[in-house]
């Protein structure tokens, strides 16, 4: 039996990336910051998932927990990485800006190696980890979500480049999605939002990328045509947009 774990699943992309991923017969540890809300999925389907409840910004407990969910699955062969933070901050808020920072980058990269350095010593795995198009580019109302967004792509870039250097068996995946509906837009009031993707479609697309070992998947891919623009858009002229 293949072995998952997801990092943030309980609720949204997460969640259903993990329900997808025992559906397709792997038995998988789910982690989060909610405890109810993982007994609930593991109620589910006991015999599919295993969890452990803990907050990404721990990074001792986070790697204590990561090491018990392997042994309860007898090991590991794809850690999805799906937890996140980010808020407008106009104000750069120190306190808001820390506290992203502390998931997306401290918590992130506490993970990701603690996993890679394992597969560097049982043979090679899978990282798949959730980025976004917002990291492609700065943006005042968002500094820290967009900034992080940037050091989470440039970081597994260079695990990807270190994997390969190193001639090891750890694929790397980064899922860089667009906007994705992960809450139920009908109770809101707010206007249709630009090219939104429906969270099935997004995890399917997923999903398909990680078993595919696609080394960057934009979500849903017509983000691919924004993603190009982004990149090569005049910095000038991107500084005059009215975000």
């Amino acid at each position: 039996m293949k072995r998952a774990i997801v990092i943030g699943a309980t609720s949204g992309i997460g969640k259903r990336m993990a329900e997808i991923l025992a559906a397709d017969g792997y038995r998988v540890g789910i982690t989060g910051r909610r405890k109810v809300n993982l007994e609930k999925i593991h109620q589910s389907n006991p015999q599919a998932f295993v969890f452990r409840a803990f907050d990404v910004q721990d990074v001792d407990t986070s790697q204590r927990m990561i090491h018990e969910l392997i042994e309860e699955l007898g090991g590991l062969d794809l850690l999805v990485y799906s937890s996140g933070n980010g808020e407008m901050n106009k104000e750069l808020d120190f306190d808001k800006e820390h506290n992203i920072i502390k998931t997306n980058v401290i918590g992130f990269t506490n993970c990701i190696t603690f996993v890679y350095r394992y597969f560097m010593q049982h043979g090679g795995g899978q990282i798949a980890a959730i980025t976004s198009v917002s990291g492609l580019r700065g943006n005042p109302e968002y500094a820290a979500y967009f900034s992080t967004k940037g050091y989470q792509i440039l970081y597994l870039e260079s695990l990807r480049i270190k994997s390969k250097k190193d001639k090891l068996n750890i694929q790397i995946t980064e899922l860089r999605p667009g906007f994705i509906n992960t809450i139920d837009r009908s109770k809101v009031q707010d206007a249709p939002i630009f090219w939104m993707t429906s969270l099935e479609k997004a995890t399917r697309q997923m999903y398909r990328s990680i078993k595919r070992k696609e080394e960057v998947a934009y979500i849903s891919r017509r983000w691919v045509i924004i993603g190009i623009l982004m990149k090569i858009f005049p910095r000038r002229l991107w500084d005059m947009l009215p975000f």
